[in-house]
Parts: structure tokens; sequence; C-alpha cells
């Protein structure tokens, strides 16, 4: 299934490079919350003023003016002065999800109609909102999202288990979705909307509340009767953690959130993964007198897990670690199997300096 996916996600990629790039864009606002300067911030930020687009302005905001990501913001401005940036501060928020707080702050204020959003530690090319306003020549789309391969330079094992996990496992998951089913939810690193779509859903006060609140954008842009595209471009997100326990932590809240969002799609990963049954496959052999049997169900699926990691990073993202360290995505198919066993024995998770409680359908509670 992910093979077939793969390929029609390229075809279509193939489809949109041979549109042209300066028929119908339409002028876009960059909406970026801010909370804090992780390293490596002003790289990434550098990277959206260097777009190549006629029409778009920037939008910045934090908590507080003096916050350490605006600081780097504003340092990046400063050697960009004909590019349009506008600032803005939003306090303590209101809801548990503080992004939402800052984008609900941004968009009544975004001067056009089509929001993109995007978590500061992304790293985007000068195409970037060239190839996402392709997505909405067709006025029945509400939203639209890009998939994203995991760049982790310089951090070590773990920070590559956790770049491939991005690059192979969740994009397998979102092309198969959106080849089954279409798009239902749109992926944080990279939100398109339309400025209409989103009041008719409630805005981001709707979505305050939610941990996933990139699934649930998604999710009720596409009940509300519009469509949501899944954009042919790919953009890089910087895994920022270092470390085994702190890479290892990121992961464990994103399975237990899409536990909450999803209970049965999360349910049905558990089959997606192979090396756990592998290995039940070379215990059994050895303990039923078959031990060949056992190896080759053990090679058969450390070798599917390989060539999944080739197609769905190398061929999916383009992600040139998913060919170079395809040997070593079992050992990362084998650690999302205990992350997601693990998913199940808490609902408790953090992000930044604030801790959560997940409720019933995605919903949390900050302690």
């Amino acid at each position: 299934m992910v093979i077939v996916a793969v390929w029609r996600f390229r075809a279509k990629r193939r489809s949109r490079a041979a549109l042209p790039s300066d028929v119908e864009l339409p002028p876009i606002s960059l909406i970026k919350p801010l909370h804090g300067a992780e390293p490596g911030l002003e790289q990434y930020l550098e990277s959206f003023f260097r777009i190549d687009y006629p029409d778009f302005e920037i939008l910045f905001c934090a908590r507080t003016e003096e916050d350490a990501g605006m600081q780097v913001g504003r340092k990046v401005a400063a050697r960009h002065p004909a590019a349009p940036v506008r600032y803005f501060t939003s306090g303590q928020p209101p809801w548990p999800n503080a992004r939402c707080y800052s984008l609900s702050v941004m968009a009544p204020n975004a001067a056009h109609d089509l929001l993109v959003i995007t978590d500061s530690d992304v790293l985007v090319t000068p195409s970037f909102l060239r190839e996402i306003a392709k997505s909405f020549r067709d006025g029945t789309v509400g939203a639209a999202t890009c998939l994203y391969r995991g760049k982790a330079a310089g951090l070590g094992l773990w920070g590559l288990m956790e770049g491939l996990g991005m690059s192979v496992e969740m994009t397998a998951g979102v092309v198969v979705a959106d080849m089954l089913e279409g798009m239902k939810f749109t992926l944080g690193p990279c939100m398109a909307v339309r400025k209409e779509a989103l009041e008719a859903i409630g805005g981001f006060s709707r979505l305050g509340y939610y941990y996933a609140d990139d699934f649930m954008l998604g999710n009720l842009v596409a009940s509300s009767g519009r469509t949501v595209d899944l954009s042919g471009h790919t953009i890089d997100h910087c895994i920022v953690n270092d470390g085994f326990w702190k890479n290892f932590h990121h992961q464990w809240n994103w399975m237990k959130s899409t536990r909450m969002s999803r209970p049965w799609g999360h349910l049905g990963t558990g089959l997606t993964f192979a090396l756990p049954f592998g290995l039940a496959g070379l215990v059994a052999g050895g303990l039923s007198g078959m031990p060949l049997t056992g190896v080759a169900l053990f090679v058969w699926a450390a070798v599917s897990r390989m060539i999944l990691c080739a197609v769905a990073g190398g061929m999916g993202v383009q992600d040139p670690d998913a060919i170079r360290f395809c040997w070593l995505y079992p050992l990362r198919d084998l650690m999302g199997f205990i992350l997601w066993g693990l998913s199940y024995t808490s609902r408790r998770l953090g992000w930044r300096d604030d801790r959560f409680i997940l409720e019933k359908g995605g919903l949390m509670r900050k302690v």
C-alpha cells in the first residue's frame, strides 16, 4: 500500500511541477507563533525571508515583547528591511493551547485571505509559497498541508531515529490515508487555510483546547464540506531535541496525542510495525523446532522495513538519510512499536514549560 501511495504522491508532485508558477498567485499572510529561541531558530527564520513570492507578509507573535524568539525574529528581519513584517504579543493564553492563542491574535490582523502557518523549527526553500499556493487553484480547497522530512544534522543516533520516524513512519501513514480516504487532517509544521474556511469552523478559538490542533484544523475543515489538499511539496522539520530521553519523550507525547485524537486508527497502527512480529516469529520458530523458518520471518521483517524506509523516506520525501541509513530503520521500527505500546500507559504530556492531561477526543487540561 505504501509503495502504491508513494507512486501516486510522486505523480501528483510531477503534475504540480508542470503547472505555471506565476499564474494566479494569491497574496499570502505567513503567520508564525514564537516561544523561546530553540537551537537554530535564526537559520530557520532566515529561510522565510528568502522566499520568492510576489505578495506576502510575515507576522510574528510571542507572549511578551521580551521573548527570546521574538528578539531573534526582529534580528533576522533587520537584515531584510524591505520585507513586510509585523509583530504582535498575546500575553498569557486563556486556553491550554498557547500556540492557538497566538494564531488567534494574528489571524484577524492578517492582511490577506490565505493564511500559511508554520512551526518555528521549519526550514523552507525559496519556492515554498509558490508550491503551497498551487493547492488553492481549486476553489473547493479550504485547507492544505505538506509532508516533511526530519532533519537531524549533528544530533547523533537518537536525533537520527526521530528524523527517520518523521520521514518514514509519518510519510507512510499520511500518503496511505490520502490514497484511501482523502486528507481529513493537516500537519503541524505547515498548515494553510482560507480565512473563510477558518471562520466557518469557529476560528482558532475552536481549537484552543486541543493538543493536536493541526489534526483538528484539517478535520473540521473537511467535516465542513471543504477539501483538504496534500501539497506535492516537502519541507524540512528540524530536530531540536538532543539525547535519548528528550527525543523519546517528544515522540511519546506525539503517540499519546494521536491515541486520544484518533483512538481506532491509533489502535490499528500497532499492526503496521514489522520487527516485533519478526522477533515473535524468530522465537516461535526456535521453540517449535523450525529455526530456519523463524530466521526467515525475522529477516523478512527487517528487510521489509529497509524497503519501507527507502520508499517512503527516500522516494517520498527525498530524505537522503532514509537511503543512507535504511539499514538502521528496523531499530526505529522497534522503537516505534515500544512508543505505541507506552502511549496506552499515560495521558500526561508536556510542551515547553507546560504540562497537560489529555482527555477524550484529544482535548487537554493544563496541570
